[in-house]
C-alpha cells in the first residue's frame, strides 16, 4: 500500500462507517506496508504481522485476545475475507453489533451473515486493497 493509497482509504472508510474520529481504529498491515500506513492515516493503532494471511491474523488477535465482547458495543471490520466469520459471529453472540465493510461482490457470504450489517463500498473506494 502506497501512502496516497493508505489516504484513500481513510477517507473511503470515514465515509461508508461514519467515523467521527472519537472511534478507536486498529488497522492489520504487513511490515511492507506499515510506513506508508502510518503515514497515510495516522492516530490508528496498526497491527503487524507478515506472511500469509498476516495482516488478517494481527486483526483477528485483536478480536478475539483483548476482551472486545466485554469493552464494545459495535464494531466495524472493514474486510470481506471468511476468515473473520467465526470471530464475527462469536462477537455477535455475545451482544456486539458488528458491521462488515466490504468491496462489492468480495465479501465472503459466511462473514456477510455472521454480522448483524454488510456496508459495501462505492466504486470511488476501490483503489486499495486489504482489511482495515
Amino acid at each position: 500500500m502506497t501512502t496516497e493509497q493508505a489516504v484513500g482509504a481513510h477517507l473511503a472508510i470515514e465515509q461508508v462507517a461514519g467515523l467521527n474520529g472519537s472511534e478507536q481504529v486498529v488497522i492489520g498491515t504487513s511490515h511492507v506496508g506499515v510506513m506508508s500506513t502510518g503515514l497515510g492515516w495516522r492516530g490508528p493503532r496498526l497491527v503487524v504481522r507478515s506472511g500469509q494471511d498476516g495482516a488478517d491474523l494481527a486483526l483477528l488477535d485483536v478480536l478475539t485476545e483483548e476482551r472486545i465482547h466485554e469493552r464494545f458495543d459495535e464494531v466495524v471490520l472493514v474486510s470481506g475475507d471468511g476468515i473473520f466469520a467465526e470471530t464475527v459471529s462469536a462477537l455477535a453472540a455475545a451482544g456486539v453489533d458488528v458491521t462488515v465493510v466490504a468491496h462489492p461482490g468480495r465479501c465472503s457470504k459466511r462473514l456477510s451473515f455472521a454480522a448483524a450489517r454488510t456496508s459495501l463500498f462505492d466504486g470511488l473506494a476501490v483503489g486499495f486493497g486489504g482489511a482495515a
